[in-house]
């Protein structure tokens, strides 16, 4: 399944807010330094989905706020 994510790095609290099926807002309180604030998206993601961190591949938007992710679900 691919997601896409806008993510504002720096906030005061870290959530995930759904837009739509496949549209999300991640707030992390992380700064986008070293591939901090990415590692952070990808952590939040997990939890939110209640699947291993392992399992979410950020595919393209390293370097930028909007992202695309694989969440690769359980079989």
């Amino acid at each position: 399944m691919n997601i896409y994510i806008k993510v504002k790095p720096k906030s005061h609290k870290e959530k995930i807010e759904k837009v739509d099926e496949a549209h999300f807002i991640v707030c992390t309180q992380k700064i986008p330094e070293k591939g901090r604030a990415n590692d952070d998206v990808v952590r939040l993601l997990a939890k939110y989905f209640n699947i291993s961190p392992s399992r979410v591949i950020l595919t393209s938007g390293l370097t930028s706020r909007n992202k695309t992710a694989t969440i690769i679900q359980k079989t």
